[in-house]
């Protein structure tokens, strides 16, 4: 008797969670255009900045995983950097999301990009513990490139930019 309960209060259990409906995997063609593997060359508070990036669809295809890394060949002077990003959607609130996690550790991880898509723009807002961030990409399609651009809130209340890049084609790590 006690296992027919026990198996009914499973059966119940696992019934609510099949009836919670997982999105449709996202399907998003410009958010498809940053697939790949990228050179990524340009400046980073003031300093000129190599990186590299690659892009795939991951978590069955409900998230676009980034993995950036300073390039090996970037000039010993430069600072290394690794992050990983997260860019996901909201299919209740319509929005997107970006999760970056990097060397930096987890103070700036607990922070969660909301975005927004304009035509060939992603755009995203963070509210940082230190202050607001932003940061944008942007599709060229002449070109077949992106343009990468980070900005930050400074004590005055102007935005700054913290980052530049162009993005283009590369041949991954």
């Amino acid at each position: 008797m006690v296992r027919r309960i026990v198996f009914g209060i499973a059966l119940l259990m696992s019934a609510g969670f099949a009836s919670a409906q997982r999105p449709a995997p996202l399907q998003d063609e410009l958010a498809d255009k940053l697939v790949g593997a990228w050179n990524l060359d340009g400046s980073v508070m003031g300093r000129q900045a190599h990186h590299r990036l690659r892009a795939q669809w991951v978590l069955g295809h409900e998230f676009l995983r980034l993995e950036e890394e300073t390039s090996a060949d970037a000039p010993a002077s430069e600072s290394r950097y690794e992050a990983i990003w997260f860019l996901g959607y909201d299919d209740v609130d319509r929005h997107y999301v970006l999760h970056l996690m990097d060397l930096f550790g987890g103070r700036f991880s607990e922070t969660l990009g909301n975005g927004v898509r304009d035509g060939n723009v992603l755009r995203f807002n963070f509210e940082y513990p230190d202050g607001p961030f932003r940061t944008t990409w942007a599709w060229d399609d002449a070109s077949k490139s992106w343009k990468w651009h980070m900005e930050q809130k400074n004590k005055a209340g102007e935005w700054t930019t913290f980052a530049d890049f162009w993005m283009t084609p590369g041949k991954g790590f």
